[in-house]
């Protein structure tokens, strides 16, 4: 009987030695793969200010200040990358930031992807940028996923300081789109392409989804936003601040 019970012991010991190996291992893992999130979403915050300076600092070919100074989000996606033959395809990653008194909120993460049908050799990365004009457009990013040209209407955004920003298509659309490709920044309507949160990001960065990211409730501050990601709304900042 005493066997017995020594035997019981032992087991209950090493089983619990092992549930304890199998749960160090298993968080060891989850840190691993949150840092491993959280180190591709600075390097696309990063990434996505660099092409917004690139593109700002080169006034002739540049997003227009006053369309700027109107938009209530930006959002940027750099490299996009379109392959296909026959049948093709887009899809990339990247951020958008809301406007918030004095400045613009913490970068939210986004995947961006779309179809398209026809006669496609090759492959190309495109940076695409995006000004939600009004609060119906940016509403539609707070839902699970927005389909630009379906539930938001959309045009092609003039370029430069002399650019005309007072057609019936750019006051009417809720977005405005751009794209840069091999250096030549010019607006381009996109239409069937679906944008949807990345939820894997903005968890392991911020521990909250996008659209509580970008809610109009929420309250952000610099010193509120992670010190990898703050390089995209402080570069937002540099080019278009709105006092309100």
């Amino acid at each position: 009987m005493e066997r017995a019970i020594k035997f019981i012991q032992a087991s209950a010991l090493v089983s619990a030695s092992l549930l304890v190996i199998v749960s160090v291992a298993t968080i060891a893992r989850s840190q691993s793969k949150n840092a491993k999130r959280v180190a591709g979403a600075t390097s696309q915050a990063q990434k996505a200010a660099q092409i917004l300076t690139e593109i700002m600092n080169t006034p002739d070919q540049a997003i227009p200040q006053k369309l700027l100074d109107k938009a209530e989000a930006v959002a940027v996606f750099p490299s996009v990358i379109k392959a296909g033959f026959i049948v093709g395809g887009r899809g990339g990653r990247g951020v958008i930031s809301r406007r918030v008194k004095g400045g613009w909120s913490a970068p939210a993460f986004f995947n961006l992807a779309g179809g398209s049908v026809g006669l496609q050799i090759g492959a190309s990365k495109t940076d695409f940028v995006l000004l939600f004009m009004n609060d119906e457009a940016l509403g539609g990013l707070l839902q699970d996923k927005f389909e630009i040209g379906g539930e938001g209407s959309v045009a092609g955004g003039p370029v430069g300081r002399s650019a005309s920003a007072t057609t019936d298509a750019q006051l009417k659309a809720g977005i405005l789109s751009y794209s840069r490709s091999k250096g030549l920044f010019a607006g381009l309507e996109i239409k069937g392409t679906v944008i949807s949160p990345d939820n894997d990001d903005n968890l392991a960065v911020y521990g909250i989804k996008a659209n509580d990211v970008l809610s109009p409730t929420k309250s952000w501050t610099t010193t509120k936003i992670p010190a990898g990601v703050r390089i995209f709304p402080k570069t937002l900042a540099r080019y278009s601040v709105r006092r309100k």
